[in-house]
């Protein structure tokens, strides 16, 4: 058994049997496969994690040899890859192994030859590996291989095996702890620096492990944690004081023991799954993971789910189960009904170290899982009949509501119900649509349904789902009903039969002729009705129908000719009502095909031609033009009629064809004008007509094309009848328009002389002339209104006088005298009785200025302040004012201006 110190002098001994391989393969020593060493000795912890690193050994194969595998003694407990490093294949404790000796074998692939090596595991009991806290003077010691003199190699045993420092995460110090202590031979004779370097040294993350440089003890600085680094590698050197390398560097590995503490954290912290309802045990539903950061390969990062409690516990406690590893959820027990549970909660919990309960760490997490729905319940209807009425001759009309109930879930083609007639409609006069709100199957008709056929009918129903009911469930007798209809006799309108009704007849008939009887049926056979008829469309006005028997006489002549008539057919529309409640009437069409007879003469076509002074050539196609139909028509006879005399001797007519003849000119030349040519044509009708018609010719001068020229044209044409009044029309507006004008100038004038009257008083500074009407007529306009003298008030009201604008002539604002009142019919005599009374009043008027108190006489309103009229005869001179402002007001007061102001001549 080898202590620490000595495990690590052998691991010295490795470096140097690794230079002795190196020597032999440059010809110093030949090269010999197999281990390196026959028995190793390894210290393990008394408890081995599964996946725990223990040792490795060294196999050398030398160049020559081929691949070669290892195998273990104890695959069960221990397991060797590739590289010859042996692990723990499951959790075990050291005194539970079989046996503390395990075997190791190297076989050549290719040759099949074999090397055997043998380890001896020795518990950690015996000798510690891992360092406390408190045994830093009792130090593991990792010595550097020493040399000779002569610096040859020394030959040694070709590899020592120094089990990884152990050091396990989160500890609590006290820090820095010492770990191992580095020493080389040479620091006998002379002093020695030691340093290591590598991750978690000299390179990120620094500062975690130290070294002291003269003792070479190698230190922690701080806990470690393993689920950041699992593990560091560092590489210790031994320098002398002038910094030259006295020993080749060796390697340190140092181990982050796990330590439990991560719980397992769920990826979700509920999880939603679905199951149909029915589903047999051993349906899987769903997964639940968690995570655990401790090591895996440990029991500290296995973990084990289960299912604390079931929400509801119905029908029994244990509906599930869950793979306590894989944590997937199945069913174990049948009768998931979603009509009764739809829903259920579990409640997963997972633990590491393998689920124990007492070391391990847990978490809990949610599990909905729903029931979903399949058809396992068929529709039923809630009677068994069902009972409706509808109109006869009704269409779209919903008789019956048809109500089921399904306990699947709403709003789902489980739940959706179709309805099918399954009996009682073999025509096709039924249908039942679904509600898609109520689910309600609605009783629809959608052909008419005549009462006199059927009075009643008894369908039935049956009611299924949109998708097939599941598997083993079958239609109850519930899922089919009868539905009863009754039909309602109403009163039908009646009808012509046949319609339209087509009858052929000569035209020209006369008044008072019977046509046909058309008659109409009323089909309400139950019903003991009248029916009566009348003319609903007649457009010529030429039938009547008798109102009882349908009988159909003409009042009119027949014309197949008339405007009314389309290709030879003529419409006549008739009413049939009934006395019904309510009463109901129906059309019929009466069709007269009119047979043509010869009654139109036959007229010339075109009525008016054009020809020149000197025709070239001197010929006039024309034809005719007859009303009636072949053979009342063509062909035709044309011939020029004898009178007037000198129309055979100007115009000869040649017959083309049975329609076409040429007016031709006997003489080769003739003066412009109108000449008006009668041509004599008849028909070819079994009694032919005759008919004279008149060729309007107008001769006129031609160009050189053989056209009637412009002027011509306008001479021969004349105005018609339309451009004539089109023209008096626009003279008439034209006239309007200027006397609208002049009115508008007359009213606009009246305006500027009115607003010259009216000015705010604040602005009168100057005298004003007015111009009033007439006075009177002379000694026979004398018959006065002397009541307008005594009321002057009622004339002109203050209240509608515009406030602050006055009237220049108007009387001061401010209170009115009183003055004397006459009846409304005064005598002649009491005028000046009446004119003496005002004078006085006048006179002890305060307020009134030195008015004449005639002026009442031409007063026109109430305020006047009109000025006197006495200064026009006064025998002061005007010629010293100045009257010239007159002349800017109009030519008006232009002549006034001449005659104060002018000079005496």
């Amino acid at each position: 058994m080898y202590s620490l110190h000595e495990g690590s002098r052998l691991f010295l001994l490795a470096v140097l049997t690794g230079l002795t391989i190196a020597a032999e393969g440059r010809g110093i020593l030949p090269c010999k496969p197999g281990f390196s060493e026959d028995v190793y000795k390894v210290v393990v912890p008394d408890i081995i994690e599964e996946g725990q690193t223990l040792f490795s050994v060294s196999f050398d194969a030398c160049s020559g040899a081929g691949l070669v595998q290892f195998e273990c003694s104890n695959p069960s407990d221990f397991q060797i890859d590739s590289s010859g490093v042996v692990y723990a294949a499951r959790s075990v404790q050291h005194s539970t192994l079989p046996s503390s000796l395990l075997m190791i074998k190297a076989r050549d692939a290719t040759t099949q030859q074999q090397w055997l090596t043998q380890v001896n595991l020795m518990p950690s009991s015996q000798q510690v590996q891992e360092v406390p806290p408190d045994m830093s003077k009792d130090l593991q010691e990792i010595a550097f291989p020493s040399r000779n003199s002569d610096s040859q190699l020394k030959r040694m045993k070709r590899d020592w095996v120094i089990p990884p420092i152990n050091v396990p995460e989160n500890s609590r110090g006290p820090f820095p702890q010492e770990l191992v202590r580095i020493r080389s031979d040479h620091d006998k004779n002379r002093l020695l620096r030691y340093s290591v370097t590598g991750p978690g040294a000299d390179q990120p993350p620094t500062g975690i492990f130290i070294i002291d440089p003269i003792s070479g003890e190698l230190s922690v600085n701080k806990p470690l944690d393993r689920e950041h680094i699992s593990n560091f590698h560092l590489r210790a050197h031994a320098v002398d004081l002038n910094g030259n390398q006295v020993e080749n560097p060796i390697d340190i590995v140092i181990n982050v023991i796990d330590m439990n503490d991560n719980r397992p954290e769920f990826s979700h912290q509920i999880w939603n799954g679905t199951v149909p309802e029915g589903s047999k045990p051993g349906t899987f539903v769903m997964t639940v993971t968690s995570v655990d950061k401790d090591d895996p390969r440990t029991a500290n990062g296995m973990l084990r789910y289960k299912i604390l409690s079931q929400t509801p516990e119905s029908p029994t406690t244990n509906m599930f189960t869950i793979n306590n590893k894989t944590g997937g959820i199945i069913t174990v027990a049948a009768g998931l009904d979603r009509e009764k549970v739809n829903q259920y909660t579990l409640i997963i919990q997972a633990t590491d170290m393998e689920g124990n309960p007492m070391y391990g760490l847990s978490n809990t997490a949610t599990a909905v899982i729903r029931v979903t729905d399949i058809n396992d319940n068929p529709p039923e209807f809630t009677a068994e009949t069902f009972f409706g009425e509808v109109p006869e001759n009704r269409v779209n009309v919903i008789v019956a509501n048809l109500t089921v109930t399904d306990k699947d879930q709403p709003s789902t083609p489980a739940w959706n119900a179709v309805y099918k007639i399954t009996g009682g409609d073999p025509t096709g006069r039924f249908s039942v649509p679904t509600d898609p709100t109520t689910n309600e199957g609605l009783v629809t008709v959608v052909k008419p349904i005549d009462y006199e056929i059927g009075r009643t009918y008894v369908l039935t129903v049956e009611a299924r789902n949109e998708v097939p009911l599941a598997r083993g469930i079958h239609s109850p007798r519930q899922s089919t009903a009868t539905v009863s209809i009754r039909v309602i006799d109403v009163n039908e309108s009646p009808y012509f039969e046949p319609n339209p009704k087509l009858i052929k007849l000569e035209e020209g008939m006369l008044p008072e002729s019977t046509l046909t009887k058309f008659t109409a049926q009323d089909p309400d056979r139950f019903m003991q009705q009248s029916i009566r008829y009348s003319k609903l469309s007649d457009p010529a006005n030429w039938l009547r129908i008798d109102p009882n028997t349908g009988r159909i006489t003409t009042i009119a002549i027949l014309d197949r000719e008339s405007g009314f008539v389309k290709n030879s057919l003529y419409n006549a529309t008739f009413l049939a009502s009934d006395n019904g409640v309510p009463p109901a009437s129906g059309t019929g069409t009466l069709q007269i095909y009119l047979l043509d007879i010869n009654d139109n003469a036959p007229k010339v076509f075109p009525h008016e031609v054009e020809i020149c002074e000197k025709p070239e050539p001197n010929t006039i196609n024309i034809t005719a033009l007859d009303g009636d139909l072949n053979p009342n028509a063509g062909p035709f006879a044309f011939e020029l009629a004898h009178r007037p005399a000198d129309v055979r001797r100007n115009w000869t007519i040649t017959r083309i064809s049975g329609d076409y003849a040429q007016v031709s000119l006997k003489i080769g030349f003739l003066e412009n004008g109108i000449y008006e040519v009668p041509i004599i044509i008849t028909d070819s009708g079994n009694l032919p007509m005759s008919n004279t018609s008149y060729l309007r010719v107008k001769v006129c001068q031609c160009d050189f094309n053989g056209d009637c020229t412009d002027q011509q044209h306008i001479m021969a044409a004349g105005l018609g009848t339309g451009a004539i009044i089109a023209i008096l029309l626009c003279i008439i507006i034209l006239l309007i328009l200027v006397l609208l004008f002049v009115v508008w100038m007359k009213r606009r004038d009246k305006e500027r002389q009115a607003k010259q009257l009216l000015i705010d008083p604040e602005d009168d500074v100057r005298d004003n002339i007015l111009k009033y009407d007439e006075e009177g007529g002379g000694e026979e306009d004398q018959d006065y209104d002397l009541s307008q003298l005594q009321q002057p008030d009622t004339l002109e009201p203050d209240a509608i006088k515009p406030v602050g604008i006055r009237r220049l002539d108007e009387r001061p604002l401010h209170p009115e005298p009183q003055y004397p009142m006459r009846s409304a019919a005064p005598h002649p005599g009491d005028i000046g009785d009446f004119i003496n009374e005002g004078l006085k009043a006048a006179d002890n008027d305060p307020t009134a200025p030195p008015y004449d108190s005639l002026l009442v006489f031409d007063y026109e309103g109430s305020g006047s302040t009109a000025g006197s009229l006495s200064s026009l005869n006064s025998s002061s001179s005007g010629g010293d004012q100045d009257y010239d402002y007159l002349n800017d007001w109009g030519p008006r007061f232009r002549k006034l201006a001449d005659m104060y102001g002018g000079n005496d001549d």
